[in-house]
């Protein structure tokens, strides 16, 4: 699922070699994956009120049902 997720966002960004994907499990077997982007691109990934994130974290809840696990998706700040 991270490499999903790091593939979706290097194809909507301009600076692909700046996205990265971290994954980590919660206690109750949640996967989250943070998704960090170039400054200039986070725009691009969250997208016009947050559309396209929102299609990014189906596309990979949809590929988790395989695994029959929860994945959340946050995009992180790099300020």
């Amino acid at each position: 699922m991270e490499s999903l997720l790091a593939y979706l966002a290097r194809a909507l960004v301009d600076e692909p070699g700046q996205v990265e994907v971290e994954s980590f499990e919660e206690e109750d077997g949640t996967i989250v994956l943070e998704l960090s982007v170039a400054e200039e691109d986070a725009g691009k990934v969250i997208g016009r009120g947050g559309r396209t994130v929102s299609a990014l974290r189906t596309l990979v809840k949809a590929a988790s049902v395989k695994q029959n696990r929860r994945v959340l998706v946050d995009v992180i700040d790099t300020d």
